[in-house]
């Protein structure tokens, strides 16, 4: 009964969240899609299957921070030297704005704001299966404990030892936490790829 409730009070909060941030955030998106129009071209979103609870594919959004055939022309990941990356994305990246429209996913029950970052079915031969299976246990977030203990500069394996952990001891009050230190992590401009 203890897990309902607090898998309840998750959703409400994502829900919550997510629609303020969206409804606050609204000159931002439009801004921020203005520009990539006029920098880029559209189309503005860029949408790619991932992986989300217990396997599950789903369509993840993001400001498009790239070439448009990046998907084409390179790996599943970037860095911060990624040549595919365009002039705007990089100050999308930095700034975090790119994962702005995963707020939509969140509202769609798709993601949550707090959780493991959705990989590609790509990654599955990265994992154990146990592994694998574990981390997906939960939603996928949009930030989590690798995201403000390391951001991009983890390895794979403190990575998945974060995600982990994050299954193992997720709580209200830790996604709470996990907020209050991504806002900091974002003020002081350690953004994440």
């Amino acid at each position: 009964m203890k897990y309902l409730g607090e898998n309840m009070l998750k959703r409400i909060f994502d829900v919550l969240v997510s629609l303020i941030s969206i409804l606050l955030l609204a000159p931002v998106f439009i801004v921020v899609s203005l520009l990539i129009v006029m920098k880029d071209g559209f189309p503005v979103l860029y949408s790619q299957k991932r992986v989300g609870l217990k396997g599950k594919e789903f369509e993840m959004l993001k400001f498009r921070s790239m070439v448009k055939n990046a998907d084409q022309v390179g790996p599943h990941f970037t860095s911060s030297t990624d040549s595919r990356i365009t002039p705007i994305g990089r100050m999308l990246r930095k700034t975090s704005i790119d994962e702005l429209p995963q707020l939509i996913n969140v509202l769609l029950g798709h993601m949550s704001l707090v959780g493991p970052r959705p990989n590609v079915m790509k990654q599955f031969c990265e994992y154990l299966p146990s592994d694998w299976d574990k981390r997906n246990l939960v939603k996928p977030g949009i930030t989590g404990i690798a995201q403000i203990s390391g951001r991009s500069n983890c390895t794979f394996e403190e990575r998945l030892q974060y995600d982990l952990s994050y299954v193992e001891n997720k709580s209200f009050f830790l996604d709470i936490k996990i907020m209050l230190l991504t806002v900091f992590a974002v003020v002081n401009k350690k953004g994440t790829n």
